[in-house]
């Protein structure tokens, strides 16, 4: 019996147009009314999930959110955080000073802020056309923007994840690069082509879920899990029923156990209309 259901945002819950359709929304608080919970899980600072919590009246519902990739866990009803694997200050620093030596935007997201080194450094080519990167990133997380110079010498406090945006085809020449001075010791992985992060090592949204569930009194059989991405990979493969979206990357689709329709066409909605009662 499915009794939570965890879900990706961006490319999963939402549609092209970042926002939750009518009919996904729909199925989605009528679970909550049988009582299952949902979770937000995202790459998503907290602050960027906020408008999808209210619209779900998640906070009403006991719902949480898996932040940062699962580096934070959040209770929607008390706002407290309680799950956190940050990485520590000196791990930060090195992150930003190695970053310095490649063609890449870093971003870091503390509360309400999204801290860049230059916020006319901000474009890139991509094939669906330019995007102000900055702009776009700020934008999606409800965050203001604020300009230091050197990230590296600003970083004065744990930080759970530092965002590199760069051109698809640059980051996939050297992202081998840019993780290997941190292969032992933290999580580096495209969230999408022209992202690569970093976050703790043993960081992902399967083993937040697997710390979370136990103390809701549930198990990861109970728990149906959404994704379309890499970093959701861990969560569908933990949970008992791990679900892609059409959209989903092709390695995404022969992970899961089953794939349901697109997120433009109410996957979810789709999916729980078999599993729920």
């Amino acid at each position: 019996m499915i009794k939570a259901i965890a879900l990706d945002i961006d490319g999963t819950l939402t549609n092209d147009h970042k926002e939750i359709s009518p009919r996904t929304k729909a199925a989605l608080m009528a679970a909550q009314a049988q009582g299952v919970r949902l979770i937000l899980a995202t790459g998503r600072p907290a602050k960027g999930t906020e408008k999808y919590v209210r619209e779900l009246a998640m906070d009403q519902h006991h719902g949480l959110v898996v932040a940062f990739n699962g580096s934070q866990v959040i209770d929607c009803q008390t706002q407290q955080i309680v799950y956190n694997r940050a990485m520590t200050v000196i791990q930060s620093k090195a992150i930003l000073d190695h970053a310095k030596k490649f063609d890449v935007i870093p971003m870091v997201a503390l509360g309400d802020y999204l801290y860049v080194n230059d916020v006319y450094h901000n474009r890139l080519h991509l094939a669906t056309g330019d995007r102000n990167i900055i702009e776009y990133e700020a934008r999606n997380d409800r965050l203001q923007l604020c300009e230091q110079p050197d990230l590296a010498a600003f970083v004065s406090e744990p930080i759970n994840k530092i965002l590199l945006a760069g051109q698809p085809d640059y980051l996939r020449a050297n992202w081998h690069s840019l993780a290997a001075p941190f292969a032992h010791d933290l999580n580096a992985m495209f969230t999408a082509d022209f992202y690569f992060e970093f976050t703790n090592l043993g960081v992902d949204k399967g083993t937040a879920l697997a710390h979370l569930l136990p103390k809701l009194g549930l198990t990861a059989d109970e728990l149906i899990a959404f994704g379309d991405d890499e970093n959701d990979l861990a969560m569908l493969n933990y949970a008992g029923i791990g679900v892609a979206m059409a959209n989903a990357k092709e390695k995404i689709r022969l992970a899961a156990d089953e794939v349901t329709l697109t997120n433009n066409d109410d996957g979810i909605m789709a999916s729980l209309a078999k599993h729920l009662d």
